[in-house]
């Protein structure tokens, strides 16, 4: 179902590989829809998702996680797959997060924030049942050096990116001229032929004449 919904809205979606770049991408979307930064703790993310057209969002990563989110007592889960519709301080129609409460492990389908002013968030599962958090427990502290480093390393990585399309595009333009010159070559070749075989006309014609 997951796997489906991703490829139905793949199409003019922004993708991005590699967990690194994942990582930072999906603290920027959190950061978007002004959500708390520690929210989706993935850990070897393939692939981030977004189209931002639709709203939906997906993220891929090597195997099942839970967290464990100590100020509140309460584990998460995250599946290989996690989608949802995004916009300002709303997650719907979410897949693949579940929340243990009591002994039960429950679908969260909705995360949203009513009031940014109350500092609270409410976790909603698909039977309307919800529960409500502070934001707090959901943000990680990083260090002035971590943000740093971590905004280097995406510069970086999308620098490569950018590199790369550059090279693509310059190899694209070089194809393009060697088959132009390809053409021009064909052509001036053609000409001389043509012309080659003129002069050969007025010789015999020329001859034809003295006889």
């Amino acid at each position: 179902m997951a796997s489906q919904m991703i490829e139905n809205h793949r199409e003019n979606a922004e993708t991005y590989t590699g967990d690194e770049i994942c990582k930072a991408k999906t603290l920027e979307l959190l950061n978007e829809i002004s959500f708390p930064n520690g929210l989706l703790p993935l850990e070897d993310i393939i692939e981030v998702g977004y189209n931002q057209t639709t709203g939906f969002v997906w993220l891929r990563q090597k195997k099942k996680k839970e967290h464990y989110f100590k100020s509140i007592g309460k584990p998460v889960s995250y599946a290989t797959e996690v989608t949802a519709f995004v916009e300002k301080h709303r997650m719907k129609k979410i897949t693949g997060v579940k929340s243990k409460d009591t002994m039960l492990w429950v679908t969260v389908s909705d995360i949203f924030i009513s009031d940014p002013s109350s500092g609270k968030i409410t976790f909603k599962t698909p039977f309307g049942l919800s529960r409500t958090f502070p934001v707090s427990a959901f943000v990680n502290e990083e260090t002035e050096e971590e943000k740093k480093k971590k905004k280097e390393r995406v510069e970086e990585e999308e620098k490569k990116k950018q590199e790369e399309v550059e090279e693509e595009k310059k190899k694209k333009n070089e194809e393009a001229e060697e088959t132009k010159m390809e053409k021009v070559e064909d052509e001036e070749e053609k000409k001389k032929k043509e012309n080659a075989e003129d002069e050969e006309k007025k010789k015999i014609m020329q001859q034809k004449r003295k006889k």
